[in-house]
């Protein structure tokens, strides 16, 4: 049987880059998909493909910064297919500034793209990922880890989000629910367009990871979240892993 067989699974930002790796690698492994998108266009051709390989997958058409959307994201899920067990907070928009430069609008940005909409969506899928001792994998990232300049609005976003994951899977581990962070360094869009306008800072940066690549969304992310969202990871909870060709080391 296939790692996610007979799974529902949410997927925040599902449309393109390591939210869409994500949804390809739990398709192949037997799960239903919702991706939420802001993005329709991109969020329809990205069902597209989900349903030729898993034919009840569904696209959720959503801004997530729109607070009152996140009870209905949960409950169409349910409805839809009766249940939810795993939850994946991927999706997050951010500047990049110095931090002299940074303000109110920048950083409230990231928090109210990625951090409101992790916490909103775990609190409305609660009742249902009791019943299913589900899973849910938050996205962080190495900027808040190792402070990277420029990204001071992400990073805080990112750290509070791995703040807020190490809570709640101490207030949810007694139902059976995983809560888990993974911190990608992969071939997303931010990051082609990264490389494409600071070769050589990202040339530096690369040449410092000791894979001495980029991680493929799809092989290199979409699989370490399959494992957090299968039974193999059920005795694990509060972790941060880094999925980044080592990177990063906490």
């Amino acid at each position: 049987m296939r790692k996610l067989e007979n799974k529902v699974a949410i997927i925040t930002g599902g449309a393109s880059g390591v939210g869409n790796g994500i949804a390809k690698a739990f398709v192949k492994e037997g799960a239903k998909v919702v991706i939420v998108d802001y993005n329709e266009a991109t969020g329809r051709q990205a069902l597209e493909e989900l349903q030729s390989i898993q034919p009840k997958s569904l696209f959720i058409h959503a801004d997530l910064a729109d607070f009152s959307k996140h009870a209905a994201i949960i409950r169409q899920t349910a409805d839809t297919f009766g249940q939810v067990d795993i939850l994946v907070n991927n999706a997050q928009a951010s500047r990049v500034k110095p931090f002299h430069e940074t303000t109110q609008a920048d950083l409230e940005l990231p928090f109210n793209t990625g951090f409101f909409p992790t916490f909103y969506l775990m609190q409305h899928a609660l009742p249902y990922l009791k019943e299913t001792k589900g899973h849910v994998i938050n996205f962080a990232s190495g900027a808040g880890i190792n402070g990277d300049l420029n990204q001071a609005a992400y990073a805080a976003a990112k750290e509070a989000v791995r703040g807020l994951s190490r809570v709640v899977a101490n207030e949810w581990g007694p139902y059976g629910i995983k809560v888990n962070v993974i911190c990608p360094f992969a071939n997303s869009p931010g990051v082609q367009q990264w490389a494409e306008h600071m070769p050589d800072h990202f040339q530096e940066t690369l040449s410092k990871i000791p894979m001495r690549r980029v991680g493929d969304v799809e092989m290199d992310i979409g699989r370490a979240v399959v494992f957090f969202a299968s039974q193999d990871s059920d005795y694990i909870t509060g972790q941060t892993l880094m999925v980044d060709g080592g990177g990063c080391r906490l």
